[in-house]
């Protein structure tokens, strides 16, 4: 009990101050990989905190609403993660908090907001599949969806499990607003949507929503740290590798249709979630 409620008290406090950290740290090396100096690495933090001075600008109650219940809701996934809760309830949990945004974007009336809603709905028919895909496999190799039971298993789940990660890894672009399929909500301003799913959000409003951000990148690159947890200085490193690849991706790739964003991740989805569950299907014993 002392350490489910040491490991929430952990994510509710740390969480924000360490995804901030990477958010400044992922400005400073696309500036360096532009050729450009790039802004101070604190810079996200001084971003919200200009958003909570300024004036709030809400189309309506209902906007706000949605946006501190998606807020809320972020919170509580990563919380229920880090206390070593159930997996399924976890992604459950992140899904419903998706949807809060986009019924908050939709309430706007704004047809770039709505455009930007309707992408990442898009986005979620693809990218879900892969997601239940990994539960499904921890459960496999693990027998269990809760998340202390496969951290304290001595072995790694990568090897079993190598397919489902390099699928998860893939649709985590997505999740971190990174290109190619930065289609609903981008960080970068070259969206053809001004800012697509947030675009009608200000102030204090989407400084809760760029604070979440930071909340679902620490649960999410928790997540990835979950297939090395039996080997955690593995585990630490792969999250630091990836974390930086998926900059790096970023930054050189460009900005696909929505068309090949479902159709490439559907694709990822049935080669490396798919066959590597119907694989440890047949030859589980083996691992």
């Amino acid at each position: 009990m002392v350490n489910v409620i040491i490991g929430i008290i952990a994510y509710i406090v740390l969480a924000p101050f360490v995804g901030g950290f990477l958010a400044g740290v992922d400005r400073i090396v696309s500036a360096r990989l532009q050729g450009r100096y790039g802004p101070p690495l604190l810079q996200p933090f001084y971003d919200v905190l200009k958003l909570r001075e300024k004036e709030d600008i809400t189309v309506n109650n209902v906007q706000d609403f949605y946006v501190a219940a998606f807020f809320i809701f972020v919170i509580a996934t990563g919380a229920i993660f880090f206390a070593g809760g159930d997996l399924l309830l976890v992604i459950f949990t992140l899904t419903t908090a998706s949807v809060l945004l986009i019924m908050a974007a939709y309430s706007s009336n704004s047809p770039y907001a709505q455009v930007g809603a309707q992408r990442e709905l898009l986005q979620m028919m693809a990218y879900e599949p892969m997601v239940l895909l990994t539960c499904v496999g921890f459960y496999m190799v693990n027998g269990s969806f809760e998340v202390r039971n496969i951290v304290t298993d001595a072995n790694m789940d990568f090897l079993p499990l190598i397919g489902v990660f390099f699928g998860f890894l893939f649709i985590l672009t997505i999740k971190l607003r990174k290109r190619p399929f930065d289609l609903s909500m981008s960080h970068h301003a070259h969206q053809e949507l001004v800012k697509g799913l947030v675009t009608e959000f200000s102030g204090k409003t989407y400084a809760l929503i760029e604070v979440a951000h930071w909340y679902e990148t620490i649960l999410l690159l928790g997540m990835i740290f979950l297939f090395f947890a039996g080997c955690p200085i593995i585990g630490i490193i792969v999250v630091i590798v990836g974390y930086f690849l998926e900059i790096l991706i970023d930054n050189i790739f460009p900005r696909v249709t929505w068309q090949m964003t479902v159709k490439s991740l559907w694709l990822a989805t049935l080669i490396l979630g798919v066959l590597n569950i119907v694989l440890l299907g047949f030859f589980g014993g083996i691992f």
